[in-house]
């Protein structure tokens, strides 16, 4: 129960901490949709440089499975470089998904409410229909990013075991025995890689609706 109330106050304290900052843009004249355009583009970003950095711990990988003598020692801490960079890449695309979403949720909200400020019915109608139709253009690149962000973990926990097993088996063998997950992570990759196209391209059409209705 105490824990379910220290959820709950940081909730409410997070949630007070955005409504603030939404209201501190908007005396400086920046509204939710501007905040919500620009909060795309950074998730869009983070997910461009996320697929490079995903390709190149595959590539690591690659060329540490075509080892053929050397210093393995260095090789490991190469990958293992190229692991903790894609968790943070992991990291900072599902926070920028995560503030999309924030603020999405505030600028539709605060739309909804002010539909009840008309007193033209026929403005009403037509806002009405703006506010459905950008909630269901949101709602599928949404959707499209948090199913690019459901991918990264099967690469992640690939990508983890295999530096987990070579920091112990530092030797030629253990390369023989990573080699059966390479495959399926090569596949791995390219589906995150695609779903991530998909929703860059879903981010580039949003913004582009949002700005020509501005």
């Amino acid at each position: 129960m105490r824990q379910l109330s220290g959820l709950l106050l940081l909730v409410l304290c997070l949630t007070g901490c955005q409504q603030a900052y939404y209201a501190t843009m908007e005396k400086f004249g920046v509204e939710k949709r501007e905040i919500l355009v620009d909060r795309v583009k950074d998730a869009r970003d983070a997910q461009v440089e996320g697929q490079q950095q995903f390709k190149d711990a595959l590539d690591e990988l690659s060329q540490l499975l075509k080892f053929h003598g050397g210093d393995l020692q260095q090789k490991y801490e190469t990958l293992d470089a190229e692991y903790r960079q894609s968790v943070k890449a992991a990291e900072l695309v599902s926070s920028r998904i995560n503030k999309v979403e924030s603020v999405a949720d505030a600028l539709f909200s605060e739309w909804r409410g002010e539909l009840e400020q008309y007193q033209s019915a026929s403005l009403k109608a037509q806002s009405k229909q703006k506010l459905v139709s950008t909630e269901k253009q949101f709602s599928q690149l949404l959707k499209k990013m948090r199913s690019a962000e459901k991918k990264m973990q099967p690469v992640l926990k690939i990508l983890h075991d295999n530096v987990l097993f070579l920091k112990h088996n530092l030797n030629a063998k253990a390369i023989g025995s990573i080699q059966t997950d390479f495959a399926s992570l090569q596949q791995d990759v390219s589906s995150l890689i695609s779903a991530m196209n998909k929703a860059i391209a879903d981010s580039n059409k949003f913004i582009a609706q949002m700005q020509s209705d501005s």
